[in-house]
């Protein structure tokens, strides 16, 4: 992509080579850099610790690209949790208390219903703790053009990753290009505007057969994580799920475990299934060591 420096560059053509270079970041490390110029790599080189980290954040930046660190290394089992709120009688106390204790955990987001996320992104700026949007949620049977307006709404007021439900009826229906599409609308608004897609599968009510289907259409459609569950249908996270979705998305594309992850146990169980994220409502007892009776 060639473009001459010395003439204006309008908004939307800004847009499009920041998405290209982010995407061609994602797909090839830092070296990829070069195609576009002649800066080096070290030019977006950054030590991968905290203080560094938290720089670019407080600086604006709402996700900071590298090669796939091992959470572990950046925060322990905290930095694998989606820390979740998405109860409809959710209150602002509620919201505020969720963002209070993802910031003092250093959780990797907190994950809320659209009309929470501004406030959210707002609490949490230059904390390093994102800002996660769900789409289509619980169902998962809106149009594709209201998910996509969604997701646009959700990164506008600040979301830096989207939880989309699929259309489950229109899996098993066999309408697989559907599905394809529905999800691949979303892939693109998240990734033009700099934001993560996670694909909700909901597999409570999936056969084997149609988790593994519904895996492969979320990575054609460009996701970058496939998600068990959203916690108010049937079932939740199960290890044999996520090491099914693992190895149908291979080992670089995330998988995010949800739903019944009560205590540490839970978790480490879904991390070793192949799990890289975990979305939970009982964060904090996880991480301090605790079990929670009840939630997401």
């Amino acid at each position: 992509m060639k473009t001459n420096v010395t003439e204006p560059i309008d908004a939307a053509k800004l847009e499009e080579i920041l998405a290209e270079i982010a995407h061609q970041i994602m797909d090839h490390g830092l070296g990829a850099i070069g195609q576009f110029g002649q800066w080096g790599c070290s030019s977006l080189s950054v030590e991968i610790c905290p203080e560094r980290v938290d720089e670019m954040v407080t600086a604006g930046a709402c996700r900071v690209g590298v090669n796939l660190p091992d959470p572990a290394r950046m925060g322990g089992i905290a930095a694998y949790i989606d820390h979740t709120l998405l109860k409809p009688e959710a209150t602002a106390a509620d919201v505020d208390k969720l963002c209070d204790e993802a910031r003092k955990n250093r959780f990797a987001s907190v994950c809320v219903n659209g009309t929470w996320v501004r406030r959210c992104s707002e609490i949490l700026q230059g904390s390093g703790v994102a800002t996660c949007c769900v789409v289509g949620f619980p169902l998962g049977a809106s149009t594709p053009e209201v998910k996509a307006y969604e997701a646009r709404r959700a990164i506008e007021d600040g979301a830096c990753e989207i939880d989309m439900v699929i259309n489950v009826g229109a899996l098993k229906s066999g309408d697989h290009e559907f599905v394809r599409r529905d999800i691949a609308g979303v892939a693109d608004v998240c990734h033009k505007l700099g934001a993560r897609l996670k694909v909700i599968l909901e597999t409570g009510l999936l056969s084997d057969a149609e988790k593994v289907k519904a895996s492969e259409l979320s990575r054609q459609a460009g996701a970058d994580f496939v998600k068990t569950s959203t916690g108010f249908s049937k079932g939740g996270a199960t290890a044999a799920d996520v090491a099914l979705m693992r190895k149908t998305v291979g080992p670089t594309m995330g998988v995010k475990a949800s739903g019944g992850i009560r205590d540490e146990k839970d978790a480490k169980t879904m991390i070793a299934a192949g799990a890289t994220r975990l979305g939970a409502s009982a964060s904090v007892a996880i991480v301090q060591g605790g079990k929670s009776a009840g939630g997401y």
